[in-house]
């Protein structure tokens, strides 16, 4: 059988083509035109299967959530699973950062994104949190997660620690001293996501135990 003269597409197709184009280049490269000519296809033959960019971004959306895995959420110990959880966010975010901006702001209307939100309310109220309370410590995670694989702290500071001395003393004490800790300043995003992350979870147990 011969193959076909034409590229097939479909939503998922070219919102996979959306995301690569996002990790390669960024959100300023996402244009209907460029995907387009990436995917090997004229710009009308997207149109067949997402309606807008908009749309492209709520299909990309829906992957990017496919990737979250919610299961640890069921743990009957709530402490450890929600922690488990957002550790799992976070490293998809990390693999898919670019798309953040393109998203953080949008309307959740993908059914994966929504039943993700539910699970963890549902895991919240199982906890002991009230309705308000969980929504509120709900949108601490996606601070946390979404704030911490958007932004490096690290990598902020090019220079050597000893480099910031003697103009801001307190700046090289503190890199030098996170240099010397585990895996030094390639590490120190990771460990402050785990303080962050220990902080909110450990005040909210105090909080629950109240």
């Amino acid at each position: 059988m011969g193959r076909p003269s034409h590229v097939l597409l479909s939503r998922e197709i070219i919102a996979r083509a959306a995301l690569e184009l996002l990790r390669e280049q960024g959100p300023e490269a996402l244009r209907m035109r460029t995907l387009a000519q990436r995917l090997g296809v004229r710009g009308a033959s997207l149109y067949h299967h997402v309606a807008s960019k908009d749309d492209l971004l709520d299909a990309a959306s829906e992957l990017i959530n496919e990737e979250i895995d919610l299961s640890p959420l069921g743990d009957p110990q709530w402490r450890e699973g929600v922690a488990a959880y957002a550790r799992g966010y976070r490293q998809v975010y990390l693999r898919h950062w670019n798309v953040i901006p393109l998203v953080a702001r949008r309307r959740v209307e993908a059914d994966k994104a929504l039943r993700g939100y539910d699970t963890l309310l549902a895991t919240l109220t199982r906890a002991g949190c009230a309705p308000a309370k969980a929504a509120e410590v709900a949108a601490v995670i996606d601070y946390l997660v979404l704030g911490s694989a958007l932004e490096t702290f690290a990598a902020g500071f090019a220079r050597s620690p000893g480099d910031y001395r003697p103009s801001y003393p307190s700046l090289a004490d503190s890199l030098e001293g996170a240099s010397d800790v585990g895996a030094g300043l390639v590490a120190l995003d990771d460990r402050s996501f785990e303080l962050g992350l220990a902080l909110l979870l450990d005040g909210l147990a105090a909080q629950l135990r109240s």
